[in-house]
């Protein structure tokens, strides 16, 4: 049995998930390009929100819909790290992230000029899929990065 405690054993794995990302996007980077890893990277991430969103739907026992998928991205978001406030709209439910662990990695790494590519990329992808799988009838909209200069990351979630 491993001598590490609980968080540890959680600080052990969200390094290691934030790292072997950077190191494969890099040495992608470093083989074929920025463009080529950006699309492969996107790829990736148009498959494993879906595993996030089924695996914190399960353990949560959440149906489908708006609350469901509120409660799953609120989740997720405390898991990761981020900071951010949550509110409900007039058709549906806006996420303000003011502090975001993927930005500050980036930024910490000396790569803060590739950062608006990425998030514009990837954050679309990663949240349509969110919504996707846990409340079809809803529009994501990235309303502003912090990649793109914006004090804050937007995220609306709105009826169709």
């Amino acid at each position: 049995m491993t001598k590490l405690n609980p968080q540890q054993v959680t600080e052990y794995f969200s390094r290691s998930y934030k790292t072997v990302d950077g190191l494969w996007f890099m040495k992608v980077e470093e083989k074929y390009g920025f463009d080529t890893a950006l699309e492969v990277d996107n790829e990736v991430w148009k498959v494993m929100p879906k595993i996030q969103a089924r695996l914190i739907k399960n353990f949560l026992g959440l149906e489908t819909g708006p609350e469901a998928l509120l409660e799953g991205l609120i989740t997720k978001l405390e898991l990761e790290g981020f900071k951010f406030t949550a509110e409900k709209t007039k058709n549906g439910f806006q996420i303000s992230i003011t502090d975001c662990p993927w930005h500050n990695l980036m930024t910490k790494s000396g790569r803060e000029h590739l950062t608006e590519k990425v998030g514009k990329t990837i954050c679309s992808t990663e949240y349509q899929v969110w919504t996707s799988e846990l409340a079809k009838t809803m529009k994501f909209t990235l309303k502003s990065k912090k990649c793109g200069k914006s004090e804050r990351c937007i995220l609306d979630f709105a009826d169709q």
